[in-house]
Formats: structure tokens, C-alpha cells, sequence
């Protein structure tokens, strides 16, 4: 699925779809009923997207459906005031955490990030990657792009904080809850997302820049036109004739 589909795609079900059941479903089913559905749609699209649509298992998908199910579980948790306003920020604290103590363990999450999209097929590949990311370079490459991540993530969290807390005023359970909530969703699911979507990619250039200013260029070709394993092979020839003629002088 291309970039730009799966974004719209994210927004529709993720925003469009429950604002639409909170606004117009809360007087035909109730209120709390209209709150559980529009909260489960978009734990339902993620959660198919994962196991069924797109069907790639791994360290990425495996927390954002773990999220998923963590929203699930807490449209049933029936709160307001700040408890409603932290329970909607759940994700973004998890993200946080997730962000932030990928670095304080030495272990920068965009690494992760970054070996699911080049896909070290094969043990070789795997080292020669993790090779890549010891380099001081490439390391702090990784941690800016995942402090950048997280630093966005602590700031959508408060901000999503201060709006539940503002806008969501009334008792859970009652019709201008649930336009209140729709009223917040149709700004952070938006906008929030849009954004999230341009930090990511400012975080990957940052990871991938990192990256290619250790890697040696193919003759004739710019390192874009190249496969990244190829100019990674490329790269380790290069430093092993280096060690050979180190080691004859």
C-alpha cells in the first residue's frame, strides 16, 4: 500500500469513521454503546492491517498492534475529567517511554526502524548492519532521529493531555461527552496524525543520512541510483584491502 493511501486511509478510519459514530449514532444506540464502537474501529483496522492486509510480523508491527489492543482494553475503562484525558493519552506516554528508553539502554529505537526497511535477509546482512550502527556516525544518527520521534511524541501527549482535559468536560455516558470527544478527535486524529506522518519523515532522512555518509559511493552512479547492500559490500572490500596493505606495511 502506497505512503499517501495509507495515510488517508489511517485518517479516515482512525478519525472520519468514529467522529461519524459519535455524532450521528450516540441518539440511535446510546451513548456509551456509540463511545465503545467509535473506540474499537480503529483498534479493528490496525489490528487487520497487521494480521490480514499487510501481514508483516515484526518488531514495528508487533507494538503498534500491541498498542492497539492496549486502546481496545481501555474503551472499556468508562472514565472522564483528567482520567479520561490520561487514558487518551496512553499511547503517546507508552511511545515516550518506548522512545526515550530505547536510548537510555544504548539501544535507539530507529535502528528497528531502519533494519525493517533495508531487511537483513541473511546472518551476513545482519551483522554487517549492526557493524554499520556501532560507528559513531551512524549512532548518533539513530539517536537524534529517535529523540526527535520521542520529543514529538512527549509533546503530542501533553498537548492531546491539556485538550481532553479542556474540551471533555461532561459525564461519561452522555451525548455531549461523546460530541466532546468527537470534537478532540477531529483535531488530534488529524492533525496529530499529518504531523507525526512529516516528523517521520524527517527522522528517517536523519537516520538514512547518517547511514550513507559512511558508505562509499558506486563508480558512475550517485548513492541513491545504488542498492544500500551493495555499497554496504562495497564498503566492507574497501576496509578489508585497507587492513591488507596496513598489515603488509
Amino acid at each position: 500500500m502506497k505512503g499517501w493511501t495509507k495515510l488517508l486511509l489511517d485518517i479516515v478510519m482512525g478519525a472520519v469513521i468514529p467522529i461519524l459514530i459519535l455524532n450521528n449514532l450516540t441518539r440511535v444506540i446510546g451513548a456509551p454503546p456509540a463511545y465503545v464502537l467509535a473506540a474499537l474501529v480503529p483498534v479493528t483496522y490496525v489490528l487487520a492491517d497487521t494480521f490480514f492486509i499487510s501481514r508483516r510480523f515484526n518488531a514495528i508491527t508487533t507494538y503498534v498492534a500491541l498498542t492497539a489492543i492496549m486502546n481496545g482494553v481501555l474503551a472499556f475503562w468508562f472514565v472522564d475529567g483528567w482520567r479520561y484525558a490520561l487514558k487518551d493519552t496512553a499511547g503517546l506516554i507508552v511511545a515516550v517511554i518506548l522512545f526515550f528508553g530505547s536510548l537510555v539502554i544504548g539501544k535507539p529505537m530507529f535502528q528497528f526502524f531502519i533494519a525493517q526497511v533495508v531487511q537483513p535477509d541473511t546472518p551476513e546482512k545482519a551483522r554487517s548492519l549492526q557493524t554499520l550502527f556501532t560507528k559513531s556516525e551512524v549512532k548518533r544518527g539513530m539517536v537524534a532521529a529517535t529523540a526527535l520521534v520521542g520529543a514529538t511524541n512527549a509533546t503530542l501527549g501533553i498537548a492531546n493531555f491539556l485538550l481532553n482535559l479542556n474540551i471533555v468536560t461532561a459525564p461519561f455516558g452522555t451525548e455531549a461527552f461523546n460530541s466532546q470527544v468527537a470534537e478532540v478527535n477531529a483535531i488530534t486524529r488529524i492533525a496529530f496524525t499529518l504531523g507525526s506522518f512529516v516528523v517521520f519523515a524527517v527522522a528517517f532522512y536523519l537516520a538514512y543520512r547518517a547511514l550513507f555518509k559512511v558508505l562509499p559511493s558506486e563508480e558512475g552512479k550517485s548513492q541513491f541510483e545504488s542498492e544500500f547492500w551493495d555499497l554496504v559490500h562495497l564498503a566492507e572490500q574497501k576496509a578489508g584491502t585497507q587492513a591488507a596493505s596496513a598489515a603488509a606495511e
